[in-house]
């Protein structure tokens, strides 16, 4: 019995780095339904105001991309970039990416310097001022990035990283299945889109 009450602490402390490399799960899970949310657009013909993207890509069945981060990383910058790239490489589609940075308080002056710091020339980056994000979300509070692919407003893919996990392999692991976005084309609308 000594034995086995000893052993048990090694067992415990041997499982804890098993529960470290789960993979994170954040934000709306593939095959639903993306729900409309508005943020606070802080680049952009839109800086200054408040913008639905879901809406505007629900309403033509449309391709998109959100990247919801809690962080400005070089990282971060990294993957609106190269996701800016990969969809304007697709321009007829109508595809569009846009990055959220989940925050109490908009600062657009500062994060407008990020963004052109990090060269991002199209996607539009704003700010949704709570940094647990739009409620039916439901983004995971370690998930320091979440990335959503939609298309005819259901999610094909979903990403989500920690704090330091959002490196090179991460970044490519995203970037391949940004094509699957354009495969098809988008339907034509049968419900109307509501409004937040």
């Amino acid at each position: 019995m000594t034995r086995l009450l000893l052993c048990l602490p090694l067992v415990c402390v041997l499982a804890l780095p098993l529960q470290a490399v789960d993979p994170c799960v954040s934000g709306t899970p593939v095959g639903k339904r993306p729900s409309p949310y508005s943020f606070l657009v802080a680049t952009g013909p839109q800086r200054g105001q408040q913008t639905c993207y879901v809406c505007e890509q629900h309403e033509g069945n449309k391709p998109a991309v959100i990247v919801f981060a809690r962080t400005t990383s070089d990282s971060v910058g990294k993957l609106v970039t190269k996701l800016d790239a990969a969809t304007l490489a697709k321009k007829d589609s109508g595809g569009k990416v846009w990055m959220t940075l989940l925050a109490d308080k908009a600062d657009l002056d500062s994060l407008a310097k990020w963004a052109q710091k990090q060269g991002i020339k199209n996607a539009p980056v704003g700010v949704y001022e709570d940094e647990d994000g739009p409620p039916s979300y439901k983004l995971h509070k370690d998930a320091d990035v979440t990335v959503l692919l939609f298309v005819k407003q259901k999610v094909t893919a979903n990403f989500a990283f920690r704090a330091g996990e959002l490196d090179d392999k991460a970044i490519e692991s995203v970037l391949k299945a940004v094509p699957a976005l354009f495969e098809a084309k988008p339907a034509e609308r049968t419900e109307p889109v509501p409004q937040p």
